[in-house]
């Protein structure tokens, strides 16, 4: 119900276009602080499902403290930065800088040192900060987190809050020769922490954590449970400084646990905390409820997030507000409307989604395999990494739901599994079409090679492709001259095609039909500069000039333009890309040596659409024009020939 009318104020809002203060009064709304220490791929992946959790349930502005390693800082960043979400403020802090802190404690918790961080706090986090709510990245929120904040109230010289263990873990029965670190009774779970960072600083926390930890090293030689055993062997020299938080603030989903107890005597779940690496296979009666819970907010689409408060007052980004402006620039009217909304559109991206572990060699030499997909092209990811070994940068365009689809698709797949120099990006999906180019730009944007070879995923490269453009990318001088070396493209039309070996091969099932030049016989302009007469014979590059409708696939330096974003859906991505090489002088080189093949599949659903709409193709052609008006300006005389090939078509 609170959402229906919040959406309905917006509405009136919007169509009144009046501040909303002057309607309804104003609450003095408190910013609720939480702190998350958050390293690696997966964990950036894990931390998400949280943030919505509690975006989903909150209604006070929010400032999340991210400690991060450089890979969780570059995916959490622009990941904040897209999502646009009212009232929230992001902070990152370097766990590097950090890390000589903890560094010295013999740790065995799967955590490694991140296990360990949430102990300097007090000194990473802003010194005029009093206090916070502290969270493991595997926990998901079941209510507002202000209902926790609150507690903070209940505090009297308390400084921290935190919910007994429910497993017997502290009690060292467990095994024989069990011996964990002392605790108080079962002990406290440090997935959930009510920090006052402000009463530590005063009785020189720093200090008294490490002498804790020191003394109790001197028996236990490591922690197992990394943090959570120094904070346990504190608060049982300091009981007092304790405030113990009801259990259903941190119901703990563990192998070794009797949370059952907990949610026996309690009607409603507040967080839920998979604290075990096992995570979804947990054994344990509720868990259908728990996993439920969890993949809601893992599978739900985080745009609806972006809905602003109610009853207070909005902190937009500066960039909504740039698109605010933007927006009501554009004519509602305007039959190409949803086209130039697409233009300005802003979408949610979550670079490297998997592991992914690459190192540049000093190569200079190095190719980047840059495309983008959907969900409907998944199955040609596997041959396309056993046909080329190099690096590959993949955007993909999805929902939150299809991004989980694929991260299963993903892990379940031996090949994908085991190919680490693979960089997946998800852009979720928002608006009426498929922003091709501006996928497109993601996957170029973060190839991280000198050179890029510019495909499609429904190509597949010649074996030896990416060795052979190497050694072109020397023979040719890249280095020193704007080149955009072609790799003529064919197709088939059977699935199961016996893939050609060399170029011989190639050229008899040319002659034989079982391969033909790509596209010939439904879009011939979009190859024909390419010469495929002369390529059979080529034994040297030759270089061709544009023409109109020319869309080759290309190796060009990483610095090359990006592609229009105006394009969206089918039709001239590729085409306005290639135009713009053209009008900065680059060279078509053909390569004589080198080949890829199309791969049959359905065709998708632009394509379809641009069929089927008078208004799709109307609009398609204002866009063209427009984009030639664009390339006027910005080369002058020299784009007059793409305005005259446009006329002559």
């Amino acid at each position: 119900h609170h959402q229906d009318t919040n959406h309905l104020v917006m509405s009136m809002h919007r169509l009144l276009k009046f501040p909303i203060a002057s309607t309804f009064p104003l609450f003095s709304v408190q910013l609720i602080h939480v702190a998350c220490v958050c390293a690696g791929h997966n964990a950036s992946r894990d931390v998400v499902t949280l943030v919505k959790s509690i975006l989903f349930h909150r209604r006070n502005p929010l400032h999340f403290h991210f400690i991060t390693d450089a890979v969780a800082n570059q995916i959490l960043s622009l990941l904040f930065q897209s999502w646009m979400v009212p009232s929230v403020q992001v902070s990152f802090y370097d766990a590097d800088e950090l890390k000589s802190e903890v560094s010295w404690i013999p740790n065995k918790h799967y955590s490694g040192i991140y296990g360990l961080m949430k102990l300097t706090l007090t000194k990473a986090l802003p010194s005029d900060l009093t206090k916070v709510i502290v969270l493991d990245t595997d926990i998901t929120f079941a209510t507002d987190i202000a209902e926790l904040w609150a507690i903070f109230k209940k505090f009297t010289g308390m400084m921290f809050g935190l919910v007994e263990n429910q497993s017997d873990w502290y009690l060292g029965n467990l095994w024989k020769n069990h011996k964990p670190w002392p605790a108080l009774g079962r002990g406290f779970n440090t997935g959930v922490i009510l920090l006052y960072l402000e009463r530590l600083r005063r009785i020189g926390w720093e200090q008294m954590w490490r002498l804790t930890a020191e003394r109790e090293l001197m028996s236990m030689l490591s922690t197992s449970l990394a943090d959570q055993d120094i904070f346990n062997a504190f608060i049982k020299q300091n009981p007092v400084l304790v405030h113990q938080l009801p259990c259903f603030w941190n119901v703990q989903l563990s192998d070794h646990t009797r949370s059952e107890q907990c949610y026996t005597e309690v009607s409603d779940l507040k967080v839920i905390h998979w604290n075990s690496p096992k995570k979804l296979r947990v054994k344990n009666k509720h868990v259908e409820f728990f996993r439920n819970l969890y993949l809601t907010f893992l599978e739900y689409d985080g745009n609806l997030l972006r809905r602003e408060l109610f009853g207070c007052p909005t902190q937009a980004t500066s960039e909504s507000i740039r698109l605010q402006g933007a927006l009501e620039e554009l004519d509602e009217d305007d039959q190409c409307y949803d086209f130039r909304r697409e233009r300005i559109t802003v979408h949610r991206v979550h670079l490297y989604f998997l592991q992914y572990e690459y190192t540049l060699t000093g190569d200079e030499t190095d190719i980047t395999l840059v495309a983008q997909l959907s969900m409907d092209r998944l199955q040609m990811l596997e041959a396309i990494c056993k046909h080329w070994e190099g690096p590959i940068s993949l955007a993909l365009y999805m929902s939150d739901a299809e991004a989980q689809q694929f991260l299963r698709y993903a892990q379940a797949s031996e090949v994908l599994k085991n190919r680490k120099n693979v960089g997946y990006h998800i852009v979720y999906k928002e608006g009426q079409f498929y922003p091709v180019n501006l996928v497109r730009n993601v996957a170029l944007r973060n190839a991280n090679t000198p050179y890029v070879f510019l495909a499609d995923v429904d190509f597949l490269p010649m074996y030896g492709l990416y060795d052979y453009l190497r050694k072109s990318v020397v023979q040719l001088d890249m280095a020193h001259a704007k080149k955009a070396l072609v790799v003529p493209a064919f197709e088939t039309l059977r699935y199961r095609l016996s893939f050609p070996k060399s170029k011989a091969e190639l050229l008899s099932m040319l002659d034989m039909g079982t391969l033909y030049t790509f596209r010939y016989h439904v879009w011939t302009k979009g190859h024909a500069p390419t010469n495929y007469a002369k390529w059979r014979t080529a034994t040297t590059p030759y270089k061709v000039e544009w023409e109109a409708d020319f869309e080759p696939y290309v190796v060009v330096r990483r610095d090359c333009p990006e592609y229009d974003q105006r394009f969206v859906g089918f039709g001239w991505n590729k085409v306005s890309h290639i135009m713009e090489l053209d009008a900065q002088e680059y060279d078509l080189m053909i390569l004589p040596n080198a080949f890829m093949v199309h791969m049959p599949h359905a065709p998708s659903f632009d394509i379809s659409k641009f069929r089927s709409s008078p208004g799709y193709r109307y609009c398609l052609q204002t866009l063209k024009d427009e984009f030639h008006q664009d390339l006027s300006r910005k080369y002058g005389a020299a784009a007059l020939k793409y305005l005259t090939a446009q006329r002559n078509i």
